[in-house]
């Protein structure tokens, strides 16, 4: 008997990005689960690329050559594709291909917590989807707009190995010795890379952005480096077009993550994994996560982390490495997402 398969739906899909980053891990519990999982998106790497789904594209989707896409799928998993208006064509053709079919939507983020989509409604519901958030707080606010929704937190390979620190500071022609802040984010808007940079200058450290500028942002990203006072790198290790997590941060000593919104925070959690201290911004969602052990560093006040630096405090990383594989482990994915999906096929 061929295993049952599962579509994954989403404006774009096997890149670094935070929604496709957790997609990929959903695609691989589901296959534990047993399901076949084929993707379609509107840009990557995908099994079935389908113009019109993309965040950009002008035009919708084809209806035919989208349902196409997901002939055969027992199941539909939409990655944010209906969760923010930002393809809201895409968004319809979906929403209408999948009304009375099982299919669960993995909000990573809502229109009310983006101030330009906060006059915007609810994502769609029908009786055979399932939703499911990344946070509590994004849960209660379904609730709180008649749309009840279970929270499964992002998870993590919590067992990863270091990657190459002397190899990437040399590549970088950041000698030992030398601070590194690593911010290992996108560079838009709520991402406050200023405050990032701010925080390297406190700290007479070199500033690296991990990725590139987008929504518009690229002339205020230019304008923030040209004006530092210390050195700043900008993008993948040089001769790369990808640098791989555990490389990124065994290179840096400090990761900062200084958002004023996530809905979630991937960096929360990574940093853990690889033993290096985080200095973070008071977005909501990072309350959620600190409730569980973690102990940050925060913008306000830097000497705590200068006194961690100069060698206080040996246990912290230790401490924060036992809260991720306690809570937020990538074996225990699969089993938190079986009562998602059979509830999808039961008819949610």
């Amino acid at each position: 008997m061929s295993a049952p398969v599962c579509a994954i739906v989403s404006f774009r899909l096997g890149g670094t990005d935070g929604v496709a980053v957790e997609a990929a891990k959903w695609a691989w519990a589901l296959g534990r689960l047993g399901w076949r999982v084929t993707t379609v998106a509107g840009q990557g790497p995908v099994d079935h690329l389908v113009p019109g789904l993309a965040i950009d594209d002008a035009e919708p989707p084809d209806p035919e050559v989208l349902a196409g896409a997901l002939a055969g799928a027992e199941l539909v998993v939409v990655e944010n594709l209906l969760s923010l208006p930002l393809n809201p064509g895409a968004a319809g053709v979906l929403a209408r291909l999948l009304r009375g079919r099982p299919a669960v939507l993995h909000h990573h983020d809502l229109p009310w917590q983006r101030a330009r989509f906060a006059h915007c409604p609810p994502p769609p519901d029908d009786r055979r989807w399932v939703h499911v958030t990344v946070n509590e707080l994004s849960r209660q606010q379904l609730a709180d707009r008649g749309i009840e929704a279970v929270a499964v937190h992002n998870a993590f390979d919590t067992e990863a190995a270091a990657g190459d620190r002397h190899g990437v500071r040399r590549t970088l022609q950041v000698p030992e010795g030398e601070t590194l802040v690593l911010q290992p984010t996108r560079a838009i808007a709520r991402k406050n890379v200023g405050a990032a940079i701010e925080l390297a200058e406190a700290l007479g450290a070199t500033y690296w952005l991990l990725g590139e500028a987008e929504e518009g942002y690229g002339p205020e990203l230019e304008r923030l480096l040209s004006a530092a006072a210390v050195r700043t790198i900008k993008g993948p290790v040089p001769g790369t077009k990808r640098t791989p997590p555990q490389d990124a941060y065994a290179a840096c000593d400090v990761v900062a993550l200084p958002s004023t919104w996530e809905g979630f925070g991937n960096p929360t959690v990574e940093s853990a994994v690889y033993r290096r201290p985080l200095v973070i911004g008071r977005y909501p969602v990072a309350d959620e996560l600190a409730a569980y052990g973690f102990r940050w560093f925060h913008l306000e006040d830097t000497e705590p982390l200068r006194a961690f630096l100069a060698g206080g405090d040996p246990e912290l990383l230790e401490h924060n490495l036992a809260v991720a594989r306690r809570h937020f482990s990538l074996t225990e994915l699969a089993a938190r997402l079986e009562p998602v999906v059979a509830s999808a096929a039961k008819g949610g």
